[in-house]
Parts: C-alpha cells; structure tokens; sequence
C-alpha cells in the first residue's frame, strides 16, 4: 500500500541521507486520548485501560502515515508550512487504518477477559480508534518493536522492503533545491519519483507543478 509520512525540512533530508524514519514512543504522542479511546464510569477500568498502554509501551512504537499527501493542512501541521517534504512509501507490513468516531466506545469487558476473536477485535479497537477531528489525517499505523536506541536514545526503522520509499514531494514554500534533494537521495535516486508541489488552481489541494522550470 502507498502512503505518506509528512516531515519537515531537516529531519526529511537527515531521514532520505539515513535512509531511515523516527519511530514515535506512544506515551509522546500529542493527542492525550491515543490508545485511550474506551468509555468508562470505573475507575479501576479506566487504570486498567491507561495501565495497557503502559505496557504497550515499553515495547511497541508507532509509525504514522496518510493515505494521500494532497490536504494542505496536512502539509502546514507536520511539514513545516508547506516548506517541508512528503515522502511515499509502498509498506507491505501489516499496516492499521485508523477509525474516526465522535464518541468513545463502550468495552465489552466479558468478551476481553474471555479472549479469541473478539477480544483481538476490541484491542485493534483501541489501538486504532480516535476522535473525530483527526479525520483529516487519513492515518495508518505500522506498529514497530523498539529494539536499539541510537545515540540520542531515540528509535528509528531503516528503509527496506517493507518500508520502501517511491516518492518524494517537495513543499511549495520548500527552498529544497533538486542538487540537495539528490544528495539526499543518492543511490536511490533512480528509484523514487520526486514531485515538486503547488497550490491548486481551483480547489483547495496541493498537486504537482508540472511546470520544471519552476523548480531549480
């Protein structure tokens, strides 16, 4: 499946020179509801619940990608104001699609504690389950095992068959010029089609400038 990971400038040039991407810890991620998405009046189910996530944790993280890279707003929240990339990838992984609901949802608690198919279904349930107003986002989720850290203690998953990049889309603020862009690139270059972005003419959409001499 394609899909698209927004990034801004310096970490989407040091991730195509890496060939790699930052994998995000699920107690950091900037909604206060992720994996959280069950209702409750119980308090000791709502430490249960938080508690899950915990435990998920310390041994899970989360790649998050679009469906499309075409939302302008998309562009302006996770890539620097247009002045940033976007970078398509074919993921063969399993990848989760999350679900978009104004209300959070009732756990069937019996079914949980008995296991078997249900159970595997409330879980993807609140692996994958957000509010409303994220819809805009298009997300899928690649789950991956934190395994080493880096240096600077983060966790990251290298390019490779699973991850494999085929596009990049240059912001239409973006000063990325094609040398840096392929640099950046190197040996994948022959590989991956690279797109330079504009603002649409008659919609509210991004789409590529066709126009070569636009773009140095």
């Amino acid at each position: 499946m394609r899909v698209y990971r927004f990034i801004n400038r310096k970490y989407g040039l040091a991730a195509l020179g890496q060939r790699r991407l930052k994998v995000a810890i699920i107690n950091e991620l900037n909604d206060p509801f992720e994996l959280l998405g069950f209702a409750s009046n119980d308090p000791k189910l709502r430490q249960k619940f938080v508690e899950t996530k915990d435990e998920l944790a310390q041994s899970q993280g989360l790649l998050c990608f679009s469906g499309h890279w075409r939302n302008p707003v998309q562009w302006s929240h996770y890539a620097d104001g247009h002045r940033g990339l976007c970078l398509g990838f074919d993921v063969t992984a399993e990848l989760m699609p999350v679900t978009y609901t104004a209300k959070r949802l009732k756990p069937d608690m019996a079914a949980i504690e008995a296991g078997g198919d249900v159970a595997e279904e409330q879980m993807r349930q609140m692996l994958t389950t957000k509010f409303s107003h994220w819809r805009y986002e298009n997300e899928h989720r690649l789950f991956a095992t934190l395994e080493e850290k880096d240096k600077n203690g983060l966790y990251f998953f290298g390019f490779c068959k699973q991850l494999a990049l085929r596009e990049v889309i240059v912001g239409c603020k973006s000063t990325i010029s094609r040398a840096e862009l392929a640099e950046a690139l190197g040996d994948m270059a022959r590989h991956v089609e690279v797109i330079k972005a504009r603002r649409a003419f008659q919609t509210f959409r991004v789409v590529r400038q066709r126009s070569g001499e636009l773009w140095k």
